[in-house]
């Protein structure tokens, strides 16, 4: 068991801090997210972990029902909720066309995002980053939240290319018309 896991066991950001809870991103859950690779509180298959914890770093493949009409794009947010900081970990943020009704896999990468998908600044760096958990540390729960805009997320595109996960969520000012959301676990 890791040193540092176990020293950082009772350490998490907690479920509240996601941004499924953030006032601005309130709306009614009729969006329906799932994947193949994994049932929602189901285990989330090694590929799909980042590369220090014997992934490939890989996002799985997601497909979701389709969002209200007047959405003006979709707002794909991954976060750790077990992360041992005070907000949980930002693994992905992307913003996507509305008339996109799945990802591949590997469709959030940096380099080579699918069709439709802008990827944002993540917790660090850019694109999908895998879960990678503390060894020790316990289960982490990672929840890929899913929001359909009524207007863009950003007005400037550079600006959202540059802007901090928080910062930019924060900025979100609605309406969100619909929300879904799929959980995932992985512990090493």
């Amino acid at each position: 068991m890791g040193v540092v896991g176990t020293l950082l066991k009772n350490r998490r950001a907690g479920e509240e801090k996601l941004a499924w809870n953030l006032p601005n991103l309130s709306a009614p859950e009729t969006l329906t997210l799932t994947s193949d690779a994994f049932g929602d509180g189901e285990a989330i298959p090694a590929e799909y972990a980042g590369k220090r914890a014997g992934g490939r770093n890989l996002s799985p493949r997601l497909s979701w029902s389709v969002p209200p009409a007047g959405t003006a794009e979709l707002l794909l947010v991954v976060e750790d909720a077990d992360a041992p900081m005070p907000r949980p970990f930002v693994h992905c943020l992307a913003l996507i066309e509305p008339q996109v009704r799945e990802l591949p896999p590997g469709g959030l990468t940096a380099r080579n995002p699918a069709a439709g998908v802008r990827v944002l600044r993540s917790g660090m760096g850019r694109g999908y980053l895998g879960p990678e958990p503390i060894k020790g540390h316990g289960p982490h729960r990672y929840t890929f939240q899913l929001f359909a805009l009524a207007t863009a997320a950003a007005d400037d595109g550079a600006a959202a290319e540059q802007a901090r996960p928080r910062a930019l969520l924060s900025a979100v000012a609605g309406p969100v018309l619909a929300r879904g959301r799929l959980t995932g676990r992985y512990e090493r």
